[in-house]
């Protein structure tokens, strides 16, 4: 993948998960592989990398934006799309991500805007952290369920459903790509809950940017 003026196309992954040995590190680990395999240059951070306070605007206006925040903002700004893989806390997204992004959407220009994300998520349960995702409201999204018997060591271990895995992260860069080529490229909102090739819950909704 190359961006308009030649050079590889740059991607931020990292996972919403502080613990060590989460599925979601370990899926987000997998998908840089795959992203550089593409040809991406991938920039794979950790959650620590970008501590925050909670959110206070009086802290705000008294001290300004935090370095975490400045961190990712300017890994943001660094890259020409970003990939992350948050868990389900409770029917939602961790708390620690919803309160990096409050703090992160302060700076202007806002970092987040211009830049395709892609969302993926790793659960044990069935549904596969999708429910997590849908609160983030990116377009794209990858959700894997039973994630502890699918994750087998560094990668999956079905091979139809890693060849999806494949597949959905290269149409995303493609998409990335493309975006920095053309300005008025259309979006893609593409939601599959990781579940068997052929499952009918796979969904792909072609509209024309706004």
């Amino acid at each position: 993948m190359t961006t308009q003026s030649g050079r590889p196309l740059k991607l931020l992954v990292f996972a919403a998960s502080l613990r060590a040995q989460s599925l979601n590190r370990r899926l987000a680990a997998l998908a840089a592989g795959v992203a550089t395999g593409q040809g991406a240059i991938v920039d794979l951070a950790s959650l620590h990398d970008f501590e925050v306070p909670f959110y206070d605007g009086d802290l705000e206006a008294s001290e300004g934006l935090p370095p975490g925040a400045a961190a990712l903002r300017d890994r943001l700004m660094a890259s020409d799309a970003f990939l992350i893989v948050s868990p389900e806390y409770n029917a939602s997204m961790p708390g620690v991500l919803k309160n990096l992004i409050d703090w992160t959407s302060r700076f202007r220009p806002q970092p987040f805007d211009g830049r395709h994300g892609l969302l993926m998520s790793a659960s044990p349960s069935l549904v596969g952290g999708n429910r997590g995702l849908w609160s983030l409201r990116f377009p794209d999204m990858f959700s894997l369920s039973m994630a502890h018997q699918a994750l087998a060591g560094d990668d999956l271990s079905d091979p139809a459903l890693r060849a999806r895995f494949d597949k959905t992260l290269q149409a995303f860069l493609s998409l990335a790509e493309a975006a920095t080529h053309y300005a008025c490229i259309k979006r893609a909102w593409v939601e599959f809950l990781g579940e068997p090739v052929g499952a009918a819950a796979d969904r792909v909704d072609d509209t024309p940017a706004a």
